[in-house]
């Protein structure tokens, strides 16, 4: 099985900075696409931010030029940089992988981390 364990969370000044990491662990012997979304209180999930095992990135337009993902694939985790963060972005940050090769003709498709909070005080 794959399992995330996110890490990076807490409280932060409007305008601070925030390092999010998700590491995947498990057989694996790819991950196609890793991901961030988020879901607000009272709201549903939504997508933050995707990259491809390629390095191709996608980003919701709130977080576009303040967030940045990356990935090391090496050590199997998924990074998000939060910068200039607004009160808007207070939410539970959730890690996905999906497309995960951990056998010769065998993947396993989304899954999801515990979820982290992140808060930004005014």
């Amino acid at each position: 099985q794959v399992q995330l364990v996110e890490s990076g969370g807490g409280l932060v000044q409007a305008g601070g900075s925030l390092k999010l990491s998700c590491e995947a662990s498990g057989t694996m012997l790819s991950i196609n696409t890793m991901g961030w979304y988020r879901q607000a209180p009272g709201k549903q999930r939504e997508l933050v931010a995707t990259i491809t095992s390629l390095g191709s990135t996608n980003y919701a337009d709130s977080v576009k030029g303040r967030f940045t993902i990356s990935r090391d694939n090496a050590k199997n985790t998924v990074y998000l940089q939060m910068n200039s963060l607004k009160p808007e972005d207070i939410a539970v940050y959730y890690c996905n992988v999906d497309n995960v090769r951990i056998g010769p003709r065998t993947y396993v498709y989304d899954v999801w981390g515990q979820g982290i909070q992140v808060t930004v005080s005014s």
